[in-house]
């Protein structure tokens, strides 16, 4: 039995965002609900379990949360068929999201790195909202996203996923499990996708969705000495990602760099290398010791028309954490301290913005609970950054049990970053628009770093109606802007300008949840969003382009009853309606390339239907955008690519229309 508590509190303790964290949310996994969210847990974390990643057939990580009422999930252009996502109504770049509580997309891989991640690969993924820890770094502003991969010492012998889609998109997955020796396990993922023909549904002249190319392997290993209270993962990963988009006569070997016709390319090879070591101590499950450190190799070579953008981004993150308590369990704490270097070979066509940022920082977090109805979490940490200079993060979060089955939270905390303004914002390129600078005297493309904090106020609460469960709550957040790298697309469709913020901008959420269970094994998921973004332009105010001001998220979910067999058949629905959404400035533009003020509202609807043979072989299929609602206009100036008002950027809806699926998984246990 003591040896099985080690092993269980060296798994849950080593690598936390939370130590308290993490144990409640492992108690929360065995209700086997999609999504979890806790009572107990400090944060207001939701936990998106495999089996809600089954739900949209995901193929990669930007994909996983369109079943989620927390995220929102859009186009990021009308060209790469590239999806990003946004948490308090603010992009992915205010978002920390790490792998396993290592930051991963950021920098560089800002604009496609949640599509590297296959969704196949994914045990499970934490997602929290306002300030994150300060354990894993500064920059989270609005929330922090965490991936957690399947473990080789969980994974089974063997795992396959076939996928095809009738936009020409066909995935193959596959996980290889090897236990080495009593102590060693080893899993081997191999993931391979493409898209092979060029579809033009709104006969524009170009491709809705590029051709593309990815092969993505991934080996790590586990090791587990349970008697020692001894826990570690090495991980090695290559990624080869290529991706053609244009016009559907543009060939790369003839028209590349001409204005013969419009296209673009988009390579990118990344390698990582990861090493987590965990060790609890003897006789002490409480008190741990993690120490992780991760190298990043990430390289991509593109071009946007005559737009060339290429990046190299080199980066080693280390981080040394330890846990324990004070006199008793009530009262717990996490200090350590990390170190991060990146070294950047960016060129925005011949302009060399090369590069090296570096930085060392040391936390302390404690952690308050009484075990029954009240926890709070205080950190805060120093750091010294080459560019962004000596500067402290504070954060808060507490959790209050009003009566039974409820609970309420707040949050308050601050951030800083160094925005990447040309990798966050790789869309714009595929436009005629003119990049300009408008401060020098920063430190980051001569901009200052973003500050921000953010606060949040969320409750939550359980029911019973008609002998039913059910659970219905909201969350408030706001996001005040001390400074921002702005980037103004509301001056003129021609420019698109960077600089610091010379007035107010927030970003205010309010989130209303209903969930009940309306029959045995068949549930209602909804929510209604309300977002108040605003920004000072230099032109005045106005709301945060291309964000709708309401949203509205349904999800209807029915399985039936296993049979001795093991066979069962799971049917799902999700509906979006978003609200019309502030456009970039067009006025000045000929009258065939001007866009209204606002766009229209819409509705999505996806669906799917998986049959169960046996708990080893299952078959699905699916259709996303089931209405057909396509964007009216996609793309300005596609008749003359090469022109003033060419812009492929401003996307509010899918380009594409309805799309259908099927795929099967086996598995060998």
């Amino acid at each position: 039995m003591y040896k099985k508590i080690v092993l269980l509190a060296a798994i849950l303790l080593a690598f936390p965002v939370f130590s308290q964290e993490n144990l409640d949310e492992v108690k929360v996994t065995k209700k086997r609900k999609g999504l979890q969210k806790s009572f107990t847990v400090t944060t207001n974390t939701t936990l998106v379990t495999s089996k809600e990643l089954l739900k949209a057939a995901c193929c990669n990580l930007a994909e996983s949360f369109e079943t989620n009422p927390s995220i929102d999930v859009n186009f990021s252009d009308a060209l790469t068929g590239t999806k990003q996502i946004k948490m308090l109504g603010l992009t992915s770049p205010y978002l920390m999201i790490t792998e396993e509580n290592v930051p991963s997309v950021r920098g560089a891989s800002q604009a496609y790195g949640l599509s590297f991640t296959p969704g196949t690969w994914v045990e499970s993924i934490q997602i929290t909202k306002g300030a994150g820890s300060v354990v894993n770094g500064y920059e989270s502003i609005s929330g922090q996203i965490n991936t957690e991969l399947i473990k080789p010492i969980n994974d089974i012998p063997f795992f396959l996923n076939a996928y095809g889609s009738t936009d020409s998109r066909f995935e193959l997955n596959t996980h290889f499990n090897t236990q080495l020796s009593q102590k060693w396990s080893s899993s081997l993922f191999v993931h391979g996708n493409t898209r092979v023909s060029k579809m033009d549904q709104n006969n524009d002249g170009f491709m809705d969705n590029p051709l593309a190319k990815q092969i993505n392997v991934m080996n790590r290993y586990q090791y587990y000495d349970a008697e020692k209270g001894l826990v570690s993962f090495i991980n090695f990963r290559y990624m080869n990602d290529k991706k053609q988009s244009g016009e559907v006569d543009f060939d790369p070997d003839r028209d590349r760099g001409t204005t013969n016709r419009w296209g673009s390319e988009i390579n990118t090879q990344r390698l990582d290398l990861a090493t987590k070591v965990g060790y609890v101590f003897k006789d002490m499950p409480f008190q741990s010791i993690g120490f992780q450190n991760a190298f990043t190799l990430h390289d991509q070579n593109s071009y946007y028309g005559l737009n060339v953008y290429d990046i190299k981004q080199s980066s080693f993150y280390s981080n040394l954490i330890f846990n324990s308590i004070i006199n008793n369990t009530k009262h717990k704490f996490a200090t350590g301290i990390n170190f991060a270097y990146d070294n950047y070979n960016e060129f925005v066509g011949l302009t060399d913005y090369g590069r090296v940022d570096n930085s060392v920082g040391a936390f302390f977090e404690y952690t308050y609970d009484n075990d029954d109805n009240f926890s709070l979490v205080l950190g805060g940490r120093v750091d010294n950054h080459n560019r962004l200079g000596t500067f402290v993060t504070p954060r808060l979060h507490l959790r209050y049990n009003p009566w039974e089955k409820s609970v309420l939270r707040f949050s308050a905390g601050r951030g800083k970053r160094a925005a990447n303004i040309f990798a966050e914002n790789q869309s714009l390129f595929a436009s005629s628009r003119t990049f300009s600078i408008l401060d020098t005297d920063g430190k980051i493309y001569g901009l200052n770093p973003e500050i921000a904090w953010n606060y949040g106020l969320s409750f939550n609460q359980k029911f019973q109606l008609f002998g039913r469960n059910g659970d219905a709550g909201f969350d408030l957040y706001r996001t005040d802007f001390q400074n921002q790298a702005v980037v103004d697309v509301m001056q003129s469709p021609q420019q698109v300008l960077f600089y610091n913020l010379k007035g107010k901008s927030y970003a205010t959420s309010l989130q209303i949840e209903f969930n009940y269970e309306l029959a045995n094994r068949f549930s209602l998921r909804s929510a209604y969003k309300y977002y108040d973004i605003q920004t000072q332009y230099l032109s005045g105010v106005y709301q945060r382009p291309l964000q709708a001001k309401h949203r509205f998220f349904g999800n209807l979910e029915y399985e039936t009853g296993r049979s001795e067999s093991g066979s069962q058949w799971r049917f799902d629905a999700t509906y979006n309606w978003l609200g019309k959404q502030q456009l970039p400035v067009t006025a000045s533009n000929p009258a065939q390339d001007r866009l209204p003020e606002f766009s229209p509202s819409y509705n999505l609807i996806n669906a799917q239907v998986t049959h169960v043979f046996s708990s080893n072989f299952e078959i699905y299929v699916g259709g996303e955008n089931i209405g057909n609602y396509k964007q009216s206009k996609a793309i300005l100036g596609a008749e003359t690519p090469f022109g003033p008002t060419f812009d492929a950027s401003i996307v509010y809806a899918p380009i594409f229309g309805q799309m259908y699926y099927a795929g099967l998984r086996f598995k060998i246990k």
